[in-house]
């Protein structure tokens, strides 16, 4: 597997694999403008020359934001969710601190989040438009690598 920064070439096989696995996809100039900024970080799976998932990364103030992650679907459960994880966390600062909402409803990457260190921190009402379903805020900071809450922001563990 081969993991590189994203190129504007890469986006139709993006879109592909966004629409497969988002009922809410992001439009492509969504995803030029997070390649654009200078604090995102975009990165794509590759295996066999074929485009297997992507993940995107953005500072927004002083934190990081997991925007989008994604494999397709027919590649999914073979640990490139967990590689592009990796590999983002080895683009950012150490001591850098991550949020990301998440479907309560998606187990599996509850999960994954899990197991680099994300913990719930609470909810965002009627977040998804589709379905009015909340997002889980989850968030990865030094506090929550040691299993607490203590730096995170407005944290509200019942929530979760």
């Amino acid at each position: 597997m081969n993991i590189r920064p994203m190129a504007f070439g890469d986006l139709t096989r993006v879109l592909k694999i966004e629409r497969a696995s988002f009922p809410s996809p992001w439009s492509t100039a969504m995803f030029v403008l997070e390649m654009s900024r200078s604090k995102s970080v975009c990165l794509v799976a590759e295996i066999d020359g074929r485009l297997a998932g992507y993940v995107i990364c953005s500072c927004l103030d002083l934190d990081w934001h997991l925007m989008s992650i994604a494999v397709a679907p027919e590649q999914r459960r073979e640990g490139i969710g967990a590689r592009l994880v990796v590999a983002l966390l080895r683009k950012l600062p150490d001591d850098s601190r991550l949020t990301l909402e998440v479907r309560p409803s998606n187990v599996a990457a509850i999960a994954l989040y899990e197991r680099f260190g994300f913990m719930a921190a609470g909810r965002r009402r009627g977040y998804y438009a589709d379905t009015g379903e909340d997002a889980l805020i989850m968030w990865r900071t030094p506090a929550t690598m040691r299993g607490s809450l203590d730096d995170v922001p407005n944290a509200d563990p019942s929530a979760a």
